[in-house]
């Protein structure tokens, strides 16, 4: 399987189209920003253009401009699902980031109750709200370290729950063909429209250009001292289970009937270090930074997984996470090799 995302050089007149749309929302505009900060890995090269946006109003404002204007981009949130090539990205990359308890709204008079929050949301920070309130149903998304938008568009989740699981409707802006032009459209799905599978979605098959604004939940009240200790709980197996330190979560979809990392293990690469990167020790299904790893350490990795799961049990393992940049089919290199055969004597 070979993943490539390609985009062609920018052109100078987007640097000055850019600066003309920071100027004229009020936003600031930088170039050259090392995407590593922004990743939970803390991998990537720089973005060609960068803005951070801190509400889905501003995200509602910027992006038409950006699709008007045919302006490559990328929309992260935490940075906790993607590998970021050394070369960096072209055009512009979004951070949606919402900060404060303004983003987030509770409704609480109905059954089941109701929270309304940005897409920006730190998803971790809005589980421990939540339960603050009272409220069950997102206990699973206490350690998740990404953005509820990421989470919306990946179906994340993690202790037999999940978005889908959660979700009432969801909010997007969609580029849409109407009246022989593109136009931004405000639209409103369901959990139905959505189509939900396995850490997929319909937006994350990329069939349609839309984002996500904001999110409408469904949660439970429980009393919070149990929802606490049941978050405690999650957190502590998550300690005893997935390895510490900077890594981009869980690397491949679990195969039906299967676990990623168990097969991972079963070939023999727990421990497998390509420059600074490793196949956790604790759990193969995730990769971690040693402290200098570059992506194409991780990319090398991960083809060698892949490999091996294939050769020794006819399983082709699908990326959970999403590479973004220039990725090359690397060959196996011949550490990869030397060190399968060391650990398979």
């Amino acid at each position: 399987m070979n993943f490539r995302y390609m985009t062609s050089r920018v052109p100078s007149p987007y640097a000055e189209r850019l600066g003309e749309i920071a100027h004229q929302l009020g936003m600031e505009l930088q170039s050259q920003m090392p995407l590593s900060r922004y990743t939970a890995a803390r991998i990537g090269g720089p973005a060609e253009f960068l803005i951070e946006v801190n509400s889905s109003s501003k995200l509602a404002q910027l992006m038409p401009l950006i699709w008007e204007n045919e302006i490559p981009y990328t929309l992260l949130g935490g940075g906790s699902n993607v590998l970021i090539s050394d070369e960096g990205l072209v055009g512009l990359v979004i951070i949606n980031r919402a900060r404060g308890r303004s983003r987030v709204r509770f409704d609480l008079s109905g059954h089941p109750a109701l929270v309304w929050a940005d897409a920006g949301v730190n998803l971790a920070h809005l589980a421990r709200q939540a339960a603050e309130q009272g409220l069950s149903g997102l206990e699973w998304a206490c350690g998740i370290p990404g953005t509820l938008g990421g989470a919306i568009v990946n179906n994340a989740g993690a202790f037999d729950g999940d978005m889908a699981g959660s979700l009432v409707m969801v909010t997007i802006l969609h580029r849409k063909w109407e009246t022989n032009q593109f136009r931004a459209v405000q639209e409103q799905w369901t959990v139905e429209e959505m189509e939900y599978r396995y850490r997929s979605s319909r937006l994350k098959q990329n069939a349609i250009q839309a984002i996500v604004l904001s999110a409408l939940l469904r949660l439970e009240r429980r009393d919070s001292t149990e929802i606490k200790v049941k978050m405690e709980d999650f957190a502590q197996r998550r300690k005893k289970t997935q390895p510490p330190g900077a890594s981009l979560g869980s690397m491949f979809k679990n195969p039906p009937g299967d676990f990623a990392g168990r097969l991972i293990d079963a070939a023999g690469l727990k421990g497998l270090t390509i420059g600074g990167a490793m196949i956790s020790p604790l759990h193969a299904n995730f990769f971690i930074n040693l402290g200098n790893a570059t992506a194409k350490d991780v990319w090398q990795l991960i083809q060698a997984a892949r490999q091996a799961v294939a050769a020794k049990f006819g399983i082709d393992l699908e990326l959970e996470i999403q590479p973004l940049g220039n990725f090359a089919e690397p060959s196996t290199p011949s550490v990869i090799q030397s060190s399968l055969e060391v650990q398979n004597e």
